[in-house]
């Protein structure tokens, strides 16, 4: 068996669903941290058959919480200090997300207006559709 060190400061993202580290690495912008970062692929988990972790040696400040919720809210947050699990933090779908994706609506002001942020509204929680605050765009989220 694998055995992968703890980590003594930072944080773990665990429970992402297996394969989807890279996106969630990607999506964070995780690559432009200055800190140690560990990416586990495929982790034996009883809950989820298989999962990604991700390790961050860093301080708690650096993560959106809504757009890592929006990429994946099964995700677990857990804050570590001095080597132990100080909290844990489950994710819920954000009610609005800023910056994250784009509207795909040729015809909307955010494709026109230099520096307009891209903002969506969760409108179905249960269908994870959000809706462009501008134009009213669908945006179906979904990693099926």
């Amino acid at each position: 068996m694998l055995s992968i060190s703890g980590i003594t400061n930072g944080i773990v993202l665990d429970h992402i669903h297996a394969g989807r580290a890279a996106v969630v690495y990607h999506m964070l912008h995780l690559e432009r941290l200055d800190c140690p970062i560990a990416i586990i692929y495929n982790a034996r988990s009883s809950k989820m058959g298989k999962k990604d972790i991700i390790k961050l040696e860093t301080s708690e400040d650096v993560l959106n919480i809504d757009a890592l919720a929006f990429i994946d809210d099964g995700i677990t947050i857990d804050y570590i200090r001095d080597g132990q699990i100080v909290r844990k933090q489950k994710l819920t779908l954000p009610k609005k997300i800023t910056g994250i994706v784009k509207c795909q609506n040729p015809q909307c002001i955010t494709t026109i207006e230099q520096g307009l942020p891209d903002e969506f509204v969760l409108t179905d929680p249960a269908r994870r559709t959000y809706r462009c605050v501008y134009c009213e765009q669908k945006y179906h989220k979904s990693f099926e």
